[in-house]
């Protein structure tokens, strides 16, 4: 009884409060016992690879599919499951498509005034103005959707969802038609507007790096279950699974047992964390940014040969031979007899030449250690 008062309690006090939700589609489970809330003005995004399941659960937030089992609540009250049934368009939430989905036959101006049916002439043209300055595109209300770039079309269709000041938004890879540098430029002007507006967001990307430039709490997806939800640095800082660590970027592994509370590695010596048990078998797992890199000197600890190098930027991403026999100028550089091919991200210009031989250290705040069992 406890459990429920606090579950009531939750949905009660949030935007958005999605409770043991599962869903399938035929013999398929596409959610099981999914939880979460989002809170007012707070902007959260579902992250996960495709089929994870992120795309259905705004689906039935939305009202576009019907909740099987479970129920969702908006700004508390309950919209979906346990016997209610709410149409999308009784829900009071702006929605942002993929695709736009802006009305090809409507100029901009209309296409932004879709949904103030209720309100007067003067009043909803003041609205629309508003919410075109907002966007950035004062002076396009007369355009049609043909007529605009892809980023105009997102602004437009951006605008057209907060027009009636929604208590909940959600966004469904709004970016994802757009080429990289018009991307980074338009998500950064969505996250202002969004704040601005102070709705509750709930967003879905498969994009790692977007959703923590855009969100104030993550939750990662995996399977239909969530896998870890909190802030973007403790997720990246804190993974709770190999799955979530890998999901944040490239990683260096290797396999090793629990030793005397450390486990050997190609890089050295690492402390397995608490809870890790004497002759676990672990997977360990290394960010190619944790890699520090300087000049072997005369008695390297653990060479590496550069077998490759190059400039991305703003950092530089530098290929290794770590192993046996790397110190050797004229060693191998085929990956057998126990060398090992690993990645090193380092800020700025560093493009050491290849066949030289660089000494390698680990960051231990960059070190992950997962039970090998742990390949959620």
């Amino acid at each position: 009884m406890a459990d429920i008062t606090a579950r009531r309690n939750a949905a009660s006090d949030a935007a958005l409060a999605i409770d043991r939700v599962s869903h399938r589609f035929g013999d398929l489970h596409v959610l099981a016992d999914v939880s979460l809330r989002v809170d007012r003005g707070e902007l959260v995004c579902l992250v996960g690879p495709s089929g994870c399941g992120k795309t259905t659960l705004l689906r039935l937030a939305a009202g576009l599919e019907d909740v099987q089992a479970g129920s969702i609540s908006i700004a508390g009250h309950r919209v979906a499951g346990e016997g209610a049934a709410l149409s999308a368009e009784a829900r009071g939430i702006g929605f942002v498509f993929q695709d736009y989905a802006l009305f090809p036959h409507l100029d901009v101006a209309t296409n932004v005034a879709f949904g103030l049916a209720g309100r007067d002439l003067p009043s909803r043209a003041r609205r629309v103005a508003e919410m075109l300055r907002q966007v950035g595109m004062p002076d396009h209300g007369s355009a049609f959707p043909h007529e605009l770039s892809g980023g105009q079309q997102q602004r437009v269709a951006l605008a057209r969802a907060l027009a009636p000041e929604p208590r909940l938004l959600l966004l469904d890879e709004p970016f994802s038609g757009l080429d990289v540098r018009l991307r980074e430029r338009i998500r950064d002007d969505t996250l202002h507007v969004l704040k601005r507006s102070g709705a509750a967001t709930l967003m879905v990307t498969h994009d790692p790096e977007e959703a923590m430039f855009m969100a104030d709490r993550l939750i990662v997806l995996n399977k239909g279950r969530i896998e870890q939800d909190g802030p973007p640095e403790e997720i990246y800082a804190r993974p709770a699974s190999a799955f979530v660590a890998t999901m944040f970027g490239q990683a260096n592994e290797a396999r090793g047992q629990v030793r005397g509370g450390r486990v050997d590695t190609p890089f050295g010596p690492v402390v397995a964390p608490a809870g890790v048990g004497e002759a676990t078998c672990v997977q360990v797992l290394v960010r190619p940014e944790a890699l520090r890199l300087m000049d072997a000197g005369d008695d390297p600890r653990c060479p590496a040969k550069v077998i490759a190098a190059r400039l991305l930027g703003r950092s530089s991403w530098v290929h290794l031979c770590l192993g046996p026999d790397a110190s050797e100028p004229s060693g191998a550089l085929e990956l057998e007899g126990g060398h090992r091919h690993v990645h090193a991200r380092v800020p700025g210009r560093f493009l050491p030449p290849e066949g030289s031989i660089l000494n390698v250290e680990i960051d231990p705040s960059q070190v992950f250690i997962f039970p090998a069992g742990d390949t959620r």
